[in-house]
């Protein structure tokens, strides 16, 4: 099987093609724009592996995304390739456009033309998996659960992007027949996440000796997913999965964000004590709510354990002792794509 993989140098797309190498028959062809969170640190391992390719592309360049399902020919598009943080959204939200809605709808005129020519048995088989967030459901109160049937509400500039990404890949769907899935899931956490989303962010600060910033009160809910998980699951639905549904991906973890912090903080307290003896609690500080802060978040997961028979392997606290595991291990890692100094040493042998 080949799978064109979109994004894969991002923080998703990179443990997939980590996951996918080791438990599927598959060739990847990984496309990716190499953003400021787009690294190949994250693939060091893999990048002489004969399964696996790096072609480095804007996928809003139609003509060389023509090209690139010309040339490798995929029995599959997993689509990772997004802007995702929401406070850069906010600041700046061409790019989320640009990316989330122009990109999509370049991809899916390549693979709809791709797809047209192919013989029948190929057609019938081939798929395009788009991978969404649950924050285009808008925000939940206190009760309830984002299902597969929840109204779009979304209330960033990043999540409307989102939101618009899904659309079009259901309008490809039911106008062109094109054989597409779709997955909506919840906060990730794990290894190779770039160093400005939360759980990173909060144990890089904590070892500097930084404040730990949290918005508002943090009392604000998310059902957070170990990227494993989510990884295992988005091969369950490319394998299981009925063209022209989707699927949420949740890891039954309901945390206020507040409580994550203090997770993290007591996890470091036992792992990598403060020199002075002090728990990291002490560095966090509650800073001013950013605009459109949505409340709380839950995902209802059952239609991918009823139909596909999938639920998460880790526990919260199994997951987030891996993570921070990794992260200790990983200081350098950490450092290099941060400054961008593994860019200026290998980026032009893959440019």
């Amino acid at each position: 099987m080949n799978i064109l993989v979109t994004g894969g140098a991002g923080f998703i797309g990179s443990n997939f093609i980590h996951i996918a190498l080791l438990n599927m028959d598959t060739h990847i062809v990984n496309v990716d724009k190499l953003t400021y969170a787009g690294n190949l640190e994250s693939l060091r391992d893999v990048e002489n592996n004969s399964r696996y390719k790096f072609v480095w592309c804007d996928i809003c360049q139609h003509t060389a995304v023509d090209k690139i399902f010309a040339e490798y020919r995929p029995d599959a598009v997993v689509h990772f390739a997004a802007e995702s943080h929401v406070d850069r959204s906010i600041d700046g939200p061409a790019e989320f456009i640009q990316t989330n809605i122009n990109g999509t709808f370049s991809l899916l005129e390549a693979a709809k033309k791709y797809w047209n020519v192919l013989d029948n048995d190929r057609k019938s088989q081939f798929r395009f998996l788009h991978v969404s967030t649950d924050e285009v459901y808008g925000t939940l109160g206190e009760t309830g659960y984002f299902t597969e049937e929840t109204p779009y509400a979304p209330n960033s500039p990043y999540s409307a992007s989102k939101a618009s990404s899904d659309h079009l890949v259901r309008a490809y769907c039911h106008t062109y027949g094109l054989p597409v899935l779709m997955t909506n899931c919840s906060n990730n956490y794990g290894s190779f996440q770039f160093p400005e989303k939360l759980i990173p962010l909060i144990i890089l600060n904590a070892l500097e000796g930084k404040l730990l910033p949290i918005y508002g009160d943090g009392q604000n809910v998310r059902d957070w997913l170990y990227v494993e998980d989510h990884c295992r699951a988005i091969m369950t639905v490319l394998d299981k999965g009925k063209p022209g549904e989707k699927y949420n991906i949740g890891g039954h973890n309901e945390k206020t964000n507040l409580s994550i912090v203090q997770a993290v903080c007591d996890i470091l307290d036992e792992k990598q004590p403060r020199r002075d003896g002090k728990s990291y609690r002490g560095q966090i500080t509650f800073v001013k709510d950013r605009p459109g802060h949505d409340l709380r978040y839950a995902i209802d997961a059952s239609k991918i354990k009823k139909e596909l028979g999938w639920v998460p392997t880790e526990t919260f606290e199994t997951g987030i002792a891996k993570t921070i595991e990794w992260y200790l291990a990983s200081m350098e890692w950490c450092q290099r794509v941060t400054d961008g100094s593994y860019k200026r040493e290998r980026l032009g042998n893959v440019i």
